[in-house]
């Protein structure tokens, strides 16, 4: 019996987390070098997953952090700061939207 598959694969086009780009195609959407994408991964900013290949895959929430690492890269920071920094304000923003979210409807 096939396996069944409970989405078409355009359907995954609009998931964020959906690792649909190869190292190549991730390093040159976010203007990076493949070695750069491996090296936020040994610092753990990132995680990519692997195909059944073994080749990395990443995904657009991925991307997007890897490019916020970038930008602090090529403004001078060293690329563990980097990491650490993007790490820290994406949990910021995580507590400030479970903050507002405990709050409820703001009373006008």
């Amino acid at each position: 019996m096939p396996p069944e598959n409970p989405a078409h694969p355009a359907d995954r086009l609009d998931d964020d987390d959906y690792p649909a780009y190869t190292m190549g195609r991730a390093a040159e959407m976010i203007g990076a070098s493949p070695g750069f994408l491996r090296a936020i991964g040994e610092a753990r900013l990132i995680t990519p997953l692997r195909s059944e290949g073994g080749h990395r895959r990443y995904s657009r929430y991925q991307l997007r952090i890897a490019a916020r690492a970038r930008e602090l890269v090529d403004g001078g920071t060293p690329i563990d700061a980097a990491c650490r920094i993007v790490i820290l304000e994406d949990q910021l923003e995580e507590a400030l939207r479970l903050n507002e979210e405990l709050r409820g409807p703001s009373r006008s």
